[in-house]
């Protein structure tokens, strides 16, 4: 007869630990229901009257149903951590959490990980404890508390130590579609990251794996929690490489509180452009380049026409002239106005009219102070005139300069003698306005050339307005207030910028990304190896402050016109004004992988130090040869096993572009007609399918448990192949195979066959 199997006692600690973590679900319960309570209060305090009665409640209700969906998108690992410190500490026992919550005496519950009390959390050491006697990470499932992994910092407390158990057990996960956030494991160097100041540039250099993404997220929620004042009315960009990347770490943010960071490529941030076509390596290059800018000057310049011979016009009977002195006489006045051309053209416009007034005048013999505005309006109304001064200096638009020089040789030739014949044949282009992504940053650059085709309004007049904008949302606070509407999330600035876009949709995020003039508090770029020279010149404009944050890594960079180096990079932005600080830990990809990609490196002379792999892995990395260069087959074989074998997680099929027999297009078409309906992405943008087919370019900054490499002979001929090379091979968690018809690349020779 079996023996009865006896249930485990039950862990005293976790039991302990359960209780508080119940409590402090009851608490966010509370403040839930406390928050709707209000947000239903504020909506029928004026439910009915006017339209700006309405209005008003409207845009306060929205604050709360923003904090309404902060206290909601904190339900997953609400509290994942304790400190104990040393007796005699005040507060000596500190629950962190993702974010602060205190009972109704005002009793501190739980702190913030963005508080200055949490920041031991992440800092403290055995060698520099900090007042730590004990870090306890508290692992949950829903609400529960399911086990407790303790670091203890000072010998001799006693106690169970296990170290690094929730750092481990979170690196090894099956990954998802969607990057999770990494608030319960920060590590120090992370940490300090993601506490520095501010002010200035900081450059974030990190190799594969280092968590350089996760943290320009974290350091983005950090900011905004101590510099809320600001930087909720001025905002923060969140500049990402890809819309598939945008996609792919959209979760994080929120689950960390912040709903109102403005996200973008560098295709999206000309307002009213689709940056959706693809440039040659040459074009590219040629864009991206310095150059660029005398010859966006110069096409500027080239449609501030003086005629060859003087016009004539006949003006209800009477003949004046217009000679070309006088009108370079009218260009030259404009351009020392130092106006944008479409400002400058009022000052053209109202020179040349006054030439032409006082020929009006002296031809019929009037006296031309007395006729003067009567002889203006018959000069504006002619359809001769406005021609003849509008093909003298026209209002234009970036989209009308750029596309007709893509569009007409001639014309980029007179523009750009500094370019060579190659270079200027690459950007021609018969199909002008389909714009690519390296021509935002000259759209931008146009913009600023040109201007608005009108005038909005002086800086003095906005500002009037500004501030009869705070007066009245003051007003409007002490209302609700005074009728018993608490009131401790939002300060009159804040629901001013609410009234001052037209309804509560208005939100700073909202008119920030439709607003090309944008200036940001704050500027966060990942992959900022990527940009251009032309890129960083639209980046500065979008944050006069220079207060920015860079994250990348110089030897991933694939953009022809990209960064060889940040000095290279930041010295027409900041000149050498801007700190580094390095990751050095590869939290994702294992040690057995990362030598191969290291080694690839170090073979094509591109200095770099690679971080340090946290672990060593389980598999070796494998080559496996195919039958030919069109051996889909053969690639559909090595999936279709290593799915097999893949209990959780996702597995990507890289490739070095999207044509050609083993290109990600015909590859994806291969490996989903043979594998069960659904399980592969349709397309690369696709991040909720197990199994995703792309080209390297879209696989940078993902990462997935199983990456099936295909002919990394391919992706070395890229521009700046050997970059790309490196990128393809780090994006594993798992395991790596490399499949390849041509000879290995140098620096491969290791991998296992």
């Amino acid at each position: 007869m079996p023996l009865a199997q006896t249930a485990p006692e039950p862990d005293p600690e976790v039991a302990r630990e359960d209780a508080h973590v119940g409590t402090l679900y009851a608490r966010l319960d509370a403040l839930r229901e406390q928050t709707a309570r209000q947000l239903a209060e504020v909506r029928r305090t004026r439910a009915t009257g006017t339209h700006q009665n309405r209005f008003e409640r409207d845009a306060f209700a929205t604050l709360y149903e923003d904090r309404l969906s902060q206290l909601w998108s904190v339900e997953n690992r609400l509290c994942f951590g304790r400190l104990d410190l040393q007796p005699g500490t005040e507060d000596p026992r500190r629950y962190v959490g993702r974010l602060g919550l205190a009972d109704e005496r005002g009793n501190q519950l739980l702190v913030d990980w963005r508080a200055p009390a949490a920041q031991d959390f992440y800092q403290a050491t055995a060698a520099a404890p900090r007042d730590v006697v004990r870090r306890r990470h508290l692992l949950t499932s829903g609400r529960h508390v399911t086990g407790v992994d303790d670091e203890v910092l000072v010998a001799g407390d006693g106690g169970r130590t296990t170290g690094d158990a929730a750092l481990l057990a979170a690196v090894s996960a099956p990954r998802t579609g969607r990057m999770g956030d990494i608030v319960a494991t920060i590590q120090a160097e992370q940490d300090r990251v993601i506490r520095a100041s501010e002010r200035g540039v900081l450059v974030v250099q990190g190799g594969p794996g280092t968590g350089k993404t996760a943290v320009a997220l974290h350091r983005t929620a950090y900011l905004l929690y101590t510099h809320r004042d600001r930087l909720a009315r001025s905002g923060v960009l969140l500049l990402g490489p890809s819309p598939v990347f945008l996609r792919y770490v959209e979760q994080v943010l929120p689950a960390l509180g912040e709903t109102g960071v403005v996200t973008m490529t560098l295709g999206e941030m000309f307002p009213g452009v689709a940056a959706r076509g693809e440039d040659s390596p040459a074009a590219a290059r040629t864009k991206g380049s310095l150059r660029m800018v005398d010859v966006l000057e110069a096409a500027v310049a080239a449609r501030q026409r003086v005629p060859e011979r003087a016009i004539r016009f006949d003006l209800d009977g009477t003949r004046v002239l217009l000679r070309p002195e006088a009108v370079a006489s009218a260009r030259a006045r404009a351009r020392r106005s130092r106006k944008p051309h479409n400002a400058a053209r009022v000052t053209f416009v109202r020179e040349v009219l006054n030439t032409l007034v006082t020929s009006l005048a002296r031809a019929r013999g009037v006296d031309l102070g007395e006729e003067r505005d009567d002889l203006l309006t018959e000069l504006r109304e002619s359809l001769d005139v406005r021609r003849e001064v509008n093909l003298c200096w026209m209002p234009l638009t970036p989209q009308k300069v750029l596309a007709g020089l893509y569009r007409d040789p001639a014309a980029l030739e007179r523009a750009a003698p500094q370019l060579s014949s190659e270079q200027r044949r690459s950007l021609h282009r018969e199909d002008a306005a389909a714009w690519s992504e390296a021509d935002v940053p000259l759209l931008d650059e146009l913009a600023e050339l040109l201007g608005p085709l009108e005038e909005s309004g002086g800086d003095a007049r906005r500002a009037a307005e500004r501030e009869e904008q705070v007066a009245y949302a003051r007003k409007v606070l002490e209302e609700f207030e005074a009728s018993g509407v608490g009131n401790d999330l939002v300060s009159a600035e804040l629901l001013a910028d609410r009234f001052s876009t037209g309804g509560p949709s208005g939100t700073v995020a909202e008119r920030a990304a439709a607003d090309r003039t944008w200036a940001y508090g704050h500027v966060v770029v990942d992959e900022a190896q990527e940009l251009s020279p032309m890129a960083w010149r639209l980046v500065e404009r979008r944050c006069p402050s220079r207060s920015m944050t860079l994250v990348g890594d110089v030897a991933q960079t694939s953009n022809p016109a990209g960064a060889r180096s940040w000095a290279q990079a930041l010295k027409p932005v900041v000149d050498d004004r801007w700190r580094l600080e390095e990751l050095t830990v590869n939290y994702r990809t294992p040690a057995r992988i990362s030598r191969v990609a290291a080694d690839v490196l170090r073979t094509a002379g591109i200095a770099a130090s690679p971080p340090t792999p946290v672990r060593e892995g389980e598999h070796d990395p494998v080559a496996v040869a195919l039958a030919g260069a069109d051996d889909a087959d053969g690639v559909v074989r090595v999936v279709r096993r290593r799915l097999g074998a893949l209990a959780e997680g996702r597995l990507a099929v890289i490739a070095a572009d999207p044509g050609g027999p083993l290109g990600s297009d015909a590859l994806r078409a291969a490996v989903a007609a043979a594998l069960p309906a659904g399980s592969v992405a349709a397309s690369p943008d696709d991040l909720d399918a197990r199994v995703s087919v792309i080209d390297v370019h879209r696989a940078k900054g993902l990462e997935f448990d199983v990456v099936v490499l295909v002919e990394p002979a391919a992706v070395l001929r890229r521009p700046r192949g050997a970059n790309d090379l490196y990128v393809a091979l780090t994006r594993a968690t798992q395991e790596l195979h490399v499949l390849h018809a041509e000879p290995l690349p140098a620096g491969m020779g290791s991998l296992r066959r």
